[in-house]
C-alpha cells in the first residue's frame, strides 16, 4: 500500500513528521529523495524534534553524517550523499556498519548509495507541490 502524507506548510511540518514516524513501521534506514529545496532537510529537523533529538540538528553535507542523541539516549544517524562521488567513499566512513546498527539512519541523496542500501529501507519520496505544501509517498506498490 502507498502512503501519503500532505505537509501543509511549516507550520504542519512536525504533525506530518509524528503521523509519518507512526506510520513508517519497523523501518529503521529511512532514504529521503527530492530535489533540491524538496524540503528533505527540514523533514529530517521535524522527525528529529518530535523523536526528541536534543542536539541541534544541521545538513551533514561536509560531514556527510551527523550523530544525534534523543533525550532517551537513543542514537539517530543523518547522511547527506551529495557529495559523495562514488560507493567507495560511504563505505570508506564505516555506512554499512551504521545501516546494520539497529539504529535510525535517515539519508538525503540516496540516489548515490542505492547499491547498498537494505533491503526493508524505507523509500520516501518528498515532492514539490507549490512554495509551502509537500507530499511524502513512501511504502509498497506491490499492495
Amino acid at each position: 500500500m502507498v502512503n501519503k502524507i500532505i505537509i501543509k506548510g511549516l507550520s504542519d511540518i512536525e504533525s506530518a513528521a509524528a503521523r509519518f514516524l507512526e506510520m513508517k513501521g519497523g523501518s529503521s534506514v529511512i532514504a529521503l529523495y527530492g530535489g533540491m529545496g524538496a524540503g528533505k532537510t527540514t523533514f529530517t529537523k521535524a522527525m528529529c524534534s518530535v523523536l526528541g533529538v536534543v542536539d541541534g540538528v544541521n545538513s551533514p553535507t561536509f560531514n556527510i553524517v551527523n550523530e544525534y542523541r534523543t533525550a532517551l539516549g537513543e542514537t539517530v544517524y543523518h547522511f547527506d550523499f551529495y557529495r559523495v562521488e562514488s560507493i567507495a567513499e560511504a563505505l570508506d566512513i564505516g555506512f554499512e556498519e551504521y545501516l546494520y546498527s539497529g539504529d535510525l539512519c535517515i539519508i538525503e541523496w540516496p540516489e548515490k548509495v542505492e547499491q547498498i542500501l537494505p533491503d526493508d529501507t524505507l523509500k520516501v519520496q518528498i515532492s514539490v507541490l507549490n512554495n509551502h505544501y509537500r507530499e511524502l509517498t513512501f511504502g509498497s506498490q506491490e499492495n
